[in-house]
């Protein structure tokens, strides 16, 4: 019997993305057991977040509000993607879940867990954000780098809508970036 290359790929790619889950389907936030575990996840990142990167607290501060992503997956290996799910704050509240969900394909080879964070800016930029069926991070993005994350003050934030905040990254996928990534919501 004969593999064909692509079926071959495409196996190599799901076992990797298994391979790369912490604690298997439940270590990940796939699968997760509803709002309460996403919430409890969400604020173990916004604690961190908050403790390594102060100025990250001002910045959430001003946003309107901030989509945490407390774990993404991602494996690889010519064909490759990831997921996650976190929850949409406002004012310190819940108000929404969604899900995180990429696909890659290219000179790709490995795996990588990673948190982020979306900071909305401007009313405008949450409200598109809630109104969209499926939100893809796109050039209305800046993204900063967690050696930023202590220092994002005002002068550097004012006119972008949404920053992104790429953070806590383990794995062999080197540059975790957002770009490509689609939000949707979810209900728990």
């Amino acid at each position: 019997m004969t593999i064909s290359r692509r079926v071959f790929l495409g196996s190599g790619a799901a076992g990797l993305l298994l391979a790369a889950c912490d604690g298997g389907i439940t270590g990940n936030g796939v699968g997760s057991r509803g709002a309460a575990q996403i919430d409890a996840r969400v604020d173990a990142t916004r604690d961190y977040l908050f403790s390594r990167y102060p100025g990250t607290q001002d910045l959430a501060s001003r946003a309107y509000g901030v989509l945490y992503m407390p774990l993404v997956t991602e494996a690889g290996f010519g064909i490759g993607g990831g997921y996650g799910r976190g929850a949409l704050r406002i004012n310190g509240a819940t108000v929404d879940y969604y899900s995180a969900a990429r696909a890659t394909f290219g000179l790709q080879i490995g795996a990588q867990q990673y948190a982020h964070a979306l900071f909305f800016m401007t009313d405008k930029a949450l409200s598109d954000f809630r109104r969209s069926s499926g939100w893809a991070a796109g050039a209305d993005v800046r993204y900063a780098t967690p050696e930023q994350g202590a220092s994002l003050g005002k002068d550097t934030t004012e006119l972008d809508p949404v920053i992104g905040l790429v953070f806590g990254q383990q794995g062999l996928i080197a540059g975790a970036t957002l770009s490509g990534v689609k939000y949707s919501r979810i209900i728990p």
